[in-house]
């Protein structure tokens, strides 16, 4: 078992006005909350530093942690096929997390490592990460995939099941942004066989909404 250890979060490892690639690899030292001790490696992001738009997940996952990139295992192919279903163009898409370590349960050396949701520590440990990247990267519209990525990024009052689908327009250091909630891939697959179709079909609708919104 991991002891948690209060710290003050990633600020102090954030190389000030680096580029994406330079934020990449300093994040491989961040200290900033527990998960580095039991996680593989960091996972940072994936794709175009000059994207129109920004998926923003969770966490890493098992396969993730492993590989060191985000969303390849099977959330994030199904992710890729609902992007392509949508008519995203996957070339103009930066796809990174809200917290870059893996959080998992492992009852024993050598178990299954069963994901676990980061708590708000974990994802204002990481925020600094995130506010860097987006920075650099500055997308016009910006993703939030599930309940953890919207509490990172959207209005406090904002609720996925609620407000899925729906643009917001957010202040940010680059300006005023297009923002918008909607589930995590990995929730589809956790519907059951029966209503997992429409789940999916869901996922496509929103991501169409940032298509339009892209023009």
């Amino acid at each position: 078992m991991v002891t948690r250890i209060e710290r003050p979060g990633a600020q102090e490892w954030v190389p000030e006005g680096a580029g994406v690639e330079q934020l990449r690899e300093a994040a491989a030292s961040c200290r900033g909350c527990e998960l580095w001790e039991p996680a593989t490696q960091v996972v940072f992001s994936a794709g175009s530093p000059g994207a129109r738009v920004a998926l923003v997940g969770e966490q890493p996952g098992d396969q993730e942690d492993r590989r060191g990139v985000p969303f390849v295992g099977p959330a994030g192919r199904l992710l890729q096929r609902a992007v392509d279903e949508a008519g995203l163009d996957r070339g103009g898409v930066y796809v990174t997390n809200a917290v870059k370590h893996f959080r998992f349960e492992q009852r024993s050396p050598g178990a299954r490592r069963i994901h676990k949701s980061p708590d708000l520590a974990h994802i204002t440990a990481c925020r600094p990460w995130l506010a860097a990247e987006l920075a650099q990267v500055d997308p016009e519209v910006v993703v939030c995939l599930g309940a953890t990525a919207a509490k990172a990024l959207m209005p406090k009052d904002f609720r996925v099941t609620r407000d899925r689908g729906r643009p917001y327009r957010i202040t940010t250091s680059r300006g005023e942004k297009t923002f918008l909630g909607t589930i995590h891939p990995s929730a589809v697959l956790r519907v059951p066989e029966e209503g997992r179709q429409d789940a999916y079909d869901a996922l496509v609708a929103d991501l169409r909404v940032v298509v339009e919104a892209l023009g």
